[in-house]
C-alpha cells in the first residue's frame, strides 16, 4: 500500500469489524458477507472517496469494493468470501478533486453564476485523468477535456454527468491517499461452523446386550438412528486406551472394582496413548469404517481431543520432561481441589521442552485428520497455554482450513472470549445456567449484538456427561422440551449428550450436585433406546424445522418481543434475505399453563401494519390467524411447552 507522506489529508478510523486493533480475526463462513463500516473524512470541505480492499490469502492482487456514504462521516462496503481459509481487507481513501469540484460546479450553476473558469479547472482534471487511463476511456476523457475547456452549451451537462463521473471514479487520482494502518483478517471455515446439530454418544455403551463392551461397529449399527434424529455432528469421547493405574471406580470412586472400565479421558496404557485404539473398540481399520459409513449419511465425526495422560501413557516413561515432579518423586496429578484426579496426569507446558512437546501434540491432531476427522471438540482448553491454542490452531488450518475446533470451556467470560479469538470455531456456554427470560434475554443479547458476534460462535448444550443441571433434575418432561426447543431454535449450533437427554436420565449423584448418578463417564452402559417415553420423535422434528428454515441456521437475525408474563419467552429468526421468518415461544415453567399477550414489531419484521398474517405452528400443525401487533398465546407445558412459528403474510 501507499507510504504515509505529508500531503495526507484523510482520516480513517473507527473500522469495524476490527478485534482488539486487528490483533485477532473476525469469523465467517463460507458465502457469508463481510460488512466493513469507518469514519472517513478529511480537514476543510473537500470531498472524500474510498476502497474497501480485499483479498484472499496468498493471493496477492486486492480486490476493491467503493465505500458508500452512510451518515456523519460514516463509510460502508462489503465482500463475501467465497471459500475456506483466511481473507484479509483494509482501507484505502483519498480527497476526491473531481467530486468537490463537481459538487461546487452544481451549486454555481444553480445559483446562475458564470462557471467559465470553473470549467476550465475541471478541464484540467479530466486531461490528468485521460493521462492516467488508456485506450477507450482516455480517449472519452480527453475529448470531455476539450468540451470542458470550450466552456460551451454541452459543457455544464457534461461535466455533471454520470458518465463522467464513472470515468473519473475509474481513474481517480490517488496519489496523495491514505491507507488505513493495518490489514485486518477474516477466518473462513465451512459452514458447518455456523449451522450444526451435535450428538455425543459413548461408544462403549452401544452394545445391545447388557455386560458387553460396544465397539465401532456396534457405533455403525446406531448412525442410521443418529441421522433420523437430525443430527450432523457425532461426537465420541476419547476412544483411546485407558490406564489401569488409579483407575476410577463407578460414581468417581476412588478404587476401581474388578472389571470397572475407568474413564475414557484417562488415556493411556500399555496398547498406546492418544494416537491408538482402546482395543475393545476395534481397530484403525474399523474406526475409518465408521467415519466414512458416516460420511455417506451425512454425519462428520468428531473426536475429544484432551490432551492428558493415565500414569500408563507411553509418553510418562519416554518423556517424563513433559510432566511436572513432586519433591516426593511423584508426578503431579490433575486437581481441582477438592476433587482429585489421580488417573490423570497434565502435560507441564512450562517444561525446558515445551518445543517438542508441542510438536507431538500437533501430530496427533494430523494423524486423525488422516483418518478422516474434521471435527475436533477440545476438552478444557482453558487449562492449556493460550499462545499453545494459537500456534496449533492457525498451524493445521493452514494446511486444512476445513478443520472445526469446539472449545469446552467452562470458565471465565474473557477466558471464554480470548479461546474464540485465538481460533476456536465454535465454543461451549453459559447457556445450561441461563433459565429466567431476564438470563437468556441479556445472554443472547451479549452473544448476538456485540463486538462477541464477530468472533465467538456459541454452541449450545442442554445437558453433557459433566452437567445435569438441577433444572433437568427436577423439571420432567416440560423441562427437557423446552430446553430442547431453546437450545435448538436460540444458537445455530446446539448439542446434546444422548441418549441420557432423549430418555431424560435425571438422577443426581446426590442432592444439590450437577454429577449424574451411575455417571456413564465410569461404566458402560445398556441403554433402552426404545424407551415409549423417549423425546426422539420431538428432537427429530425440531431438527427437521432447523434444517428447512434458513433464518434457524444463523444467529445474526435474533430479537426477542415483548410478552406480559415472565414465564413465557418469546423471540424470532429471520433469514438475510428476510424471506423466512420463525417465530418462538416457550413456557419456561414446568409445572403451570402460562398465558399473555405477545407484541411484535411488525414494520421491524417486514409485517403489514393492519393487516393479518398467518402463524404456522411447526410443532403442532396448528394455523392461526393474527391481526395487529398484539396478540393472545397460551402454553400448556404438559402438552406442548413451545411454539416454533412459521409467520406468513
Amino acid at each position: 500500500m501507499i507510504e504515509p507522506y505529508g500531503r495526507q489529508r484523510v482520516v480513517i478510523e473507527g473500522v469495524w469489524p476490527e478485534i482488539d486493533g486487528g490483533r485477532f480475526p473476525i469469523k465467517r463462513v463460507v458465502g457469508e458477507p463481510v460488512v466493513v463500516e469507518a469514519d472517513v473524512y478529511c480537514d476543510g470541505h473537500d470531498q472524500v472517496a474510498g476502497v474497501l480492499c480485499w483479498r484472499r490469502v496468498p493471493e496477492p492482487t486486492w480486490q476493491e469494493t467503493r465505500l458508500e456514504y452512510v451518515e456523519n462521516d460514516r463509510w460502508r462496503a462489503s465482500f463475501t468470501v467465497t471459500a475456506v481459509g483466511r481473507w484479509c481487507y483494509t482501507l484505502l481513501a483519498w480527497v476526491d478533486r473531481f467530486q468537490s469540484w463537481a459538487h461546487d460546479l452544481a451549486k454555481r450553476v444553480d445559483a446562475g453564476q458564470d462557471v467559465c473558469v470553473d470549467l476550465r479547472i475541471g478541464a484540467e482534471l479530466v486531461a490528468a485523468a485521460a493521462a492516467r487511463a488508456s485506450g477507450a476511456d482516455a480517449e472519452r476523457l480527453a475529448a470531455i477535456a476539450a468540451v470542458l475547456r470550450d466552456a460551451g452549451e454541452a459543457a455544464v451537462p457534461l461535466a455533471l454527468s454520470a458518465e463522467l463521473a464513472a470515468l473519473m471514479w475509474r481513474h481517480a487520482d490517488r496519489r496523495f491517499a491514505t491507507a488505513y494502518d493495518r490489514e485486518l483478517c477474516v477466518v473462513v471455515d465451512p459452514e458447518r461452523a455456523r449451522f450444526s446439530a451435535w450428538y455425543e454418544l459413548f461408544p462403549r455403551s452401544t452394545a445391545r446386550e447388557p455386560g458387553r463392551h460396544g465397539t465401532f461397529a456396534d457405533v455403525m449399527a446406531r448412525l442410521p438412528y443418529v441421522r433420523d434424529l437430525g443430527f450432523d455432528v457425532l461426537y465420541l469421547p476419547p476412544i483411546h486406551p485407558i490406564g489401569r493405574s488409579f483407575r476410577k471406580g463407578r460414581n468417581n470412586a476412588p478404587t476401581a472394582a474388578p472389571g470397572d472400565p475407568g474413564s475414557p479421558w484417562a488415556i493411556g496404557g500399555p496398547e498406546g496413548g492418544h494416537t491408538a485404539i482402546h482395543p475393545e473398540l476395534g481397530t484403525l481399520d474399523d474406526f475409518r469404517r465408521l467415519v466414512a459409513r458416516a460420511r455417506d449419511l451425512g454425519i462428520a465425526v468428531a473426536l475429544d481431543l484432551a490432551f492428558q495422560c493415565s500414569p500408563d501413557h507411553p509418553y510418562v516413561r519416554e518423556h517424563p520432561e513433559w510432566f511436572r515432579w513432586r519433591p516426593d518423586g511423584t508426578i503431579q496429578y490433575a486437581e481441582n481441589p477438592p476433587k482429585k484426579y489421580q488417573d490423570i496426569y497434565p502435560f507441564d507446558f512450562e517444561t525446558d521442552a515445551w518445543r517438542a512437546l508441542w510438536e507431538e501434540l500437533n501430530r496427533v491432531v494430523r494423524f486423525w485428520i488422516a483418518q478422516g476427522v474434521q471435527i475436533f471438540r477440545v476438552d478444557n482448553p482453558h487449562t492449556k497455554p493460550f499462545a499453545f491454542w494459537e500456534w496449533l490452531i492457525d498451524d493445521i488450518k493452514r494446511d486444512y482450513p476445513d478443520t472445526i475446533f469446539l472449545a469446552e470451556a467452562f470458565t471465565r467470560p474473557k477466558v471464554m472470549y480470548r479461546l474464540a479469538k485465538l481460533g476456536f470455531s465454535q465454543s461451549y456456554t453459559y447457556f445450561a445456567w441461563r433459565q429466567t427470560k431476564w438470563e437468556l434475554t441479556q445472554y443472547l443479547t451479549e452473544l448476538t449484538e456485540t463486538a462477541a458476534r464477530e468472533f465467538f460462535r456459541p454452541n449450545f448444550w442442554p445437558n453433557t456427561p459433566d452437567i445435569l443441571t438441577e433444572q433437568l433434575q427436577q423439571g420432567g418432561w416440560p423441562t427437557f422440551a423446552a430446553r430442547l426447543v431453546l437450545a435448538a431454535t436460540l444458537s445455530s449450533n446446539y448439542g446434546i449428550y444422548g441418549p441420557a437427554f432423549e430418555l431424560m436420565e435425571n438422577r443426581p449423584l446426590e442432592p444439590g450436585r450437577e454429577e449424574y448418578l451411575d455417571s456413564e463417564k465410569y461404566e458402560i452402559k445398556c441403554w433402552d433406546w426404545n424407551r415409549p417415553t423417549s423425546l426422539r420423535e420431538l428432537i427429530a422434528r425440531v431438527n427437521q424445522i432447523r434444517r428447512q428454515n434458513p433464518a434457524l441456521q444463523s444467529n445474526a437475525g435474533l430479537r426477542f418481543h415483548a410478552v406480559d408474563n415472565d414465564q413465557l419467552i418469546a423471540y424470532s429468526k429471520q433469514s438475510a434475505d428476510g424471506g423466512n421468518l420463525i417465530l418462538v415461544v416457550v413456557n419456561l415453567d414446568p409445572h403451570y399453563r402460562q398465558s399473555g399477550w405477545l407484541t411484535l414489531p411488525l414494520d421491524a419484521l417486514g409485517l403489514p401494519a393492519g393487516g393479518p398474517y398467518t402463524v404456522y405452528d411447526l410443532l403442532a400443525d396448528a394455523r392461526y390467524h393474527w391481526q395487529g401487533p398484539t396478540n393472545y398465546v397460551e402454553l400448556n407445558p404438559h402438552e406442548q411447552p413451545a411454539h416454533i412459528f412459521l409467520v406468513q403474510h
